[in-house]
């Protein structure tokens, strides 16, 4: 699904065949999870192959390394770079990007010395966004912000997202939506979740969720749409009463939720802001003139 025998990745400074590379079963990242890495998407536009927000995906890694004390050495335009040099040795148009920065062979607990880089990109269908999910409230909380630092993008935070949509998918739903240590709406185990009511749409403020970077472009539409934003802490009564919400995220864009813990959102959702929303989206990714809410609507 990810790589054949012909691919070829970035790894530790030079261009080599996925099936080649090599990592040392001693490394910290691979016993502690002491790593960081970006999800970053691609798109046949219509002016050439594009990565989307490249910068912002890769000053947040540079952010993240430096919050948990992984040493950082690489200068971000040249990792633009290197992006695209691999989107084009593997003839990707519409791809999936993972940088990941990753800590040599250390058994103690502390901090890395050094550090070592891979780019792998692989092919990303379609938009998402047309198939509505159904979301169960995960029994698992999102990791404790005075314990992490909640805002980086770590390996070893997405156990808890494993866990969480581990547990949903058994059950028979989609996807999981995950609380927060106080009992407030946080997020799903890889996207950000807004919801509509009486034509605002709300999400939860910063301070135990991944401020992601697809979130924060959904901000910017609705802001060039007229159409407002509230951020602040949400109970979980407000979004099961809401008239409809949706997911986004990288890998995810803006989809729709149909249902959660079973109960329908009222609202059709091609009459949703989020419809509204995901088409901008697509627009806006794709390159695409982006009409007015009202044009939308």
């Amino acid at each position: 699904m990810y790589y054949n025998q012909d691919t070829i990745i970035y790894h530790n400074g030079e261009f080599v065949k996925a099936v080649d590379a090599k990592a040392n079963v001693f490394d910290a990242s691979l016993h502690y999870g002491y790593a960081v890495f970006e999800g970053i998407r691609s798109y046949g536009t219509t002016s050439g192959v594009k990565i989307f927000k490249a910068e912002e995906h890769f000053e947040r890694m540079e952010f993240s390394a430096s919050a948990i004390g992984i040493p950082y050495p690489y200068k971000n335009d040249e990792l633009i770079d290197i992006s695209y040099e691999v989107l084009r040795r593997n003839n990707l148009k519409d791809a999936y990007l993972r940088p990941i920065v990753t800590c040599p062979p250390n058994m103690s607990l502390t901090g890395a010395k050094s550090s070592q880089l891979t780019i792998a990109a692989w092919a990303w269908g379609a938009l998402l966004g047309e198939k509505l999910i159904r979301v169960k409230t995960s029994s698992y909380r999102r990791i404790n912000p005075s314990s992490f630092v909640v805002e980086a993008k770590v390996s070893g935070h997405y156990v808890n997202s494993i866990l969480a949509s581990k547990e949903a998918k058994e059950l028979g739903y989609d996807e999981a939506l995950l609380l927060d240590i106080n009992g407030f709406i946080a997020e799903g185990p890889g996207a950000n979740i807004f919801y509509e009511k009486n034509d605002v749409l709300y999400t939860p403020q910063r301070g135990s969720i991944l401020p992601g970077i697809t979130r924060a472009t959904v901000i910017e539409i609705c802001k060039s749409l007229d159409i407002e934003v509230v951020e602040k802490q949400i109970i979980p009564e407000e979004v099961f009463n809401a008239d409809s919400a949706f997911y986004c995220g990288t890998a995810a864009e803006v989809i729709g939720i149909e249902s959660l813990d079973d109960k329908k959102f009222p609202k059709n959702w091609n009459e949703t802001l989020g419809a509204v929303v995901q088409e901008a989206y697509k627009n806006l990714v794709l390159e695409k003139q982006i009409k007015t809410a009202e044009q939308l609507a």
